[in-house]
């Protein structure tokens, strides 16, 4: 994506999606629920080459409704510097979110990684609003939907 571009992003029925996306889906699913250790053996398993799944795992995501009053949990990667975290919770308070659990892990070369569970239904904002703001913060690296 060119730089200064915002992403633009599409509901679309998975029925619709070429095969490649879901067979992504899938690999993801296998990594992240332990039944495989390594994307080679993941991507081995689901019939896609290990560059497709490198090319588009972060352009997929399960669809989380972020408005329909879920309990949802963010897993965000944070650069260790004072105040990054003090600002990606004032998103979700001014956002209408309510913070129900935050776990912190130690930095790591300069990295840490934060996961906040949440309930949604009380969001004032849209979801790709929410994901934009927190993406915006100086030393936010990474924020994804991990349940909900």
């Amino acid at each position: 994506m060119p730089s200064g571009t915002k992403p633009k992003y599409y509901l679309v029925e998975a029925d619709m999606l070429p095969e490649v996306f879901i067979k992504v889906m899938k690999a993801k699913e296998l990594l992240e629920t332990g039944e495989v250790s390594t994307v080679a053996k993941a991507v081995e398993k689901v019939g896609i080459s290990r560059s497709a799944y490198y090319k588009y795992k972060d352009s997929i995501t399960p669809f989380q409704d972020l408005s329909r009053g879920h309990i949802v949990t963010f897993n965000v990667i944070l650069r260790d510097r004072m105040g990054v975290l003090s600002s990606v919770l004032a998103i979700f308070a001014e956002s209408g979110a309510n913070i129900l659990t935050i776990n912190q892990s130690l930095p790591i070369n300069g990295t840490a990684i934060v996961t906040i569970t949440a309930e949604t239904s009380g969001m004032n904002i849209s979801p790709e609003e929410f994901f934009e703001k927190t993406k915006s913060v100086s030393g936010v690296i990474k924020i994804e939907v991990l349940a909900g």
